[in-house]
């Protein structure tokens, strides 16, 4: 062999799995962090854009210690360390540079040509410095045929990849993003192997040559597996990184799709909520103005929901919404939107261009299958339904289409229900009304034109007072006196019952103490609504009113409907437990009315039933009615629970309740609701309607009590 003979780096072949699993791990996590540059904010993407560069330039350094293992002359070879430094860092450069051309801006061919051209040089270049840093002795001699090979197999691979991973990204003919993404990844990581053995290739040994660097720190093997493990555990590292903020953002945008379903849709029934309903009108209402078209709405409501949502508790009612609306849905045209709009009321947005003919079919249609027999936890529960429909632009504009229809369904409500009808203009006078009477009450509240009116408790064996009940009553300035069967409803309805039932306890609290500064220590009875019931602050909100106006809480009732205490048996026990706990005296009112569970009403911490005025009315003529109150005494004294009868009108009435053990009585028999004032009159001076003694317990001290 001539001394001057040039021989090639050797051949490993079991090597090339290793350069190419290298490769395209390092391709891999750097396209996977190279993507997401475009869609983040400028601090984020440099994130993503460093760990791109590290993941890619590492991946160019590591394989040629990876290769040279297998390619070692027949002498060793050692680094000095600085030049391979400086390859890493050039390798890791020129890939953030090839990674902003790429990822960075327009997703242009010409950028991509760019980013490879870049990171085929910046490759080539690591790999030359890589090579110096053996100080071969005689200096290797360079092909530039092979060097120009490992840029150009670098610059194509890194330029196809880039195409593949932003043009052709996401899911074409079922081939997913991830797919995408190795393919790509494949790609680059090909020609990386293919690069740095064309590297080797151009750096030709002349026969004699033996690096100076042999016998040091950084040999060749040690270096190599150095690199190997390190370069590995780098980029374990990094796409673990990238996993982790993949599942992240997952579950983010998971969570921003619950916000805006929560925000657009209905939770019990998965139909689009009133304002998304009103955001399609609006869209097809447009539509038809520019094609001179027609658009038909439906609004429609339950007959009869309430007594079974009242009688079975609020899981089977929302059961029964929940199988009217799938009947709704079922019933209509793909084309057609249905909408839950409120408690027990939907409406459904024709397909366009509808005509009267085919509003009405609709119509009926939706009556019938919601008229058929449902299953409701073992009980067949049967409903029919009141249709209002409105037509635009026929009956006005379409911001007050749905207030129309609405109003065309509670009339037909009112002429009993069962039927459908389109919008007459006669028909919004009640919805006007109400609206009128909503934009009242607001200000009622502010304008302090509510009070407090208190009906006394009778104790019906001594027939002395022992407390009252507090009845809300609204002096409007035109209208009068406002019962509260007027009202209540309209707050109910419109969200505004919270805000009245905050009102009652801080006024009935106020009241009881002003009572007591007078020398009167009465007991005093408020209403809590259901809505109240699911208000996170009731209690908190009850046990500040008592401490700050310094009464004892066994001076406070809270009355709870029959239906509201069998409303949601867990929430609604949850909150009736922490009343308890804050020391109030616990009622249960309208009792009769609903459907209870004997098992439920021995769980609850009441202390009394307070039997519903429809079978007072009845005592004197009906023996049903009686047979009831004695039932309901009888399951009351069994309980250990105080029996309150309202609505006693009559001394015939009073005689049998009394004769039937009823511990309380309540009615214009007595005492009619008055005013706080007149109240107090009759306790100091009996200055009242009829001679009745209070009892001695509501004019004794005061005593001291500890508040929470």
């Amino acid at each position: 062999m001539e001394p001057t003979e040039l021989i090639a780096w050797r051949i490993e072949p079991a090597l090339w799995g290793a350069l190419l699993a290298m490769g395209w791990l390092a391709a891999y996590v750097a396209l996977d962090m190279g993507r997401r540059i475009a869609g983040s904010t400028r601090p984020t993407g440099r994130l993503w854009l460093l760990g791109g560069a590290l993941a890619l330039g590492t991946g160019i350094w590591s394989n040629h210690f990876i290769g040279l293992i297998g390619e070692q002359p027949p002498l060793g070879i050692g680094y000095g360390g600085l030049r391979s430094l400086a390859a890493w860092c050039v390798a890791v450069g020129s890939a953030g540079f090839a990674l902003t051309l790429a990822f960075g801006g327009r997703a242009t061919l010409l950028r991509f040509g760019l980013a490879g051209a870049v990171l085929g040089i910046g490759a080539f270049a690591a790999e030359v410095l890589c090579f110096l840093d053996l100080s071969m002795a005689p200096a290797l001699v360079w092909d530039p045929a092979w060097a120009a090979d490992a840029v150009g197999a670098v610059a194509i691979g890194t330029a196809i990849a880039c195409f593949i991973a932003r043009r052709m990204n996401g899911k074409r003919g079922g081939i997913t993003p991830g797919l995408v993404q190795a393919g790509a990844a494949v790609v680059l990581g090909a020609s990386l192997a293919g690069a740095h053995r064309a590297s080797a290739l151009s750096a030709q040994l002349i026969d004699s040559a033996v690096s100076l660097n042999h016998l040091g720190a950084f040999t060749g093997n040690a270096l190599s597996l150095l690199a190997a493990v390190g370069s590995v555990f780098l980029l374990g590292a990094l796409l673990m990184l990238s996993v982790m903020e993949s599942r992240l953002r997952a579950e983010l945008q998971t969570a921003a799709g619950r916000i805006d379903d929560a925000t657009h849709n209905d939770a019990l029934t998965a139909l689009p909520n009133r304002a998304s309903f009103e955001r399609r009108l609006e869209l097809a209402a447009a539509r038809a103005d520019i094609e001179n078209k027609s658009v038909a709405l439906l609004f429609i409501g339950l007959d009869g929901f309430k007594p079974i949502n009242d009688s079975f508790g609020r899981a089977v009612g929302d059961q029964l919404l929940g199988h009217a609306a799938q009947r709704l849905r079922g019933s209509v045209s793909r084309d057609d939107l249905v909408a839950r709009v409120g408690g027990d009321e939907f409406a459904v947005l024709m397909a366009f261009d509808a005509e009267k003919t085919g509003v009405t079919a609709l119509a009926r249609r939706l009556m019938a299958v919601l008229h058929e027999p449902f299953e409701l936890e073992g009980r067949h529960a049967q409903i029919t339904a009141s249709v209002g429909m409105v037509m635009y632009p026929l009956h006005g504009a379409h911001s007050t289409s749905l207030l129309h229809a609405e109003a065309a369904a509670r009339s037909v409500k009112r002429s009993g229900g069962a039927a459908c009808a389109f919008f007459e203009p006669h028909m919004v006078g009640g919805a006007r009304e109400q609206l009128e009477l909503l934009r009242d009450l607001r200000q009622a509240i502010t304008h302090k034109q509510l009070e407090l009116y208190y009906q006394p408790k009778i104790h019906a064996p001594s027939g002395q007072i022992t407390g009252a009940e507090a009845l809300m009553r609204w002096h409007h300035p035109t209208r009068g006196m406002v019962s509260p069967a007027i009202f209540i409803p309209v707050a109910e309805r419109y969200g505004l019952i919270n805000e009245l039932g905050n009102w009652l306890i801080e006024d009935a609290c106020r009241q009881v103490r002003l009572w007591r500064d007078a020398g009167l220590r009465m007991r005093v009875a408020i209403n809590l609504s259901v809505q109240q019931l699911g208000q996170e602050d009731l209690v908190p909100r009850i046990r500040e009113t008592l401490a700050r106006y310094r009464i004892e809480p066994k001076q406070l009732t809270c009355e709870i409907t029959e239906s509201a205490a069998m409303d949601d048996t867990r929430a609604t026990l949850a909150v009736i437990e922490q009343l308890v706990a804050a020391g109030v005296h616990l009622s249960i009112d309208d009792f009769g009315t609903g459907y209870s569970s004997l098992a439920y009403l021995r769980k609850l911490p009441a202390e009394e039933l307070k039997i519903d005025r429809s079978f007072v009315l009845d005592l004197e003529t009906s023996a049903d009615a009686r047979a009831v109150v004695d039932a309901v005494v009888q399951l009351a004294k069994a309980l250990s629970l105080k029996v309150v009868a309202e609505g006693v009108e009559t001394e015939q009435q009073q005689d049998i309740l009394r004769k039937l053990g009823c511990d309380e009585l309540q009615g214009y028999l007595f005492a009619k609701p008055m005013s706080a004032n007149a109240l107090l009159l009759w306790a100091m001076n009996d200055d009242g309607p009829r001679p009745i003694e209070f009892r001695d317990s509501l004019f004794q001290m005061t005593q001291p009590v500890a508040f929470h």
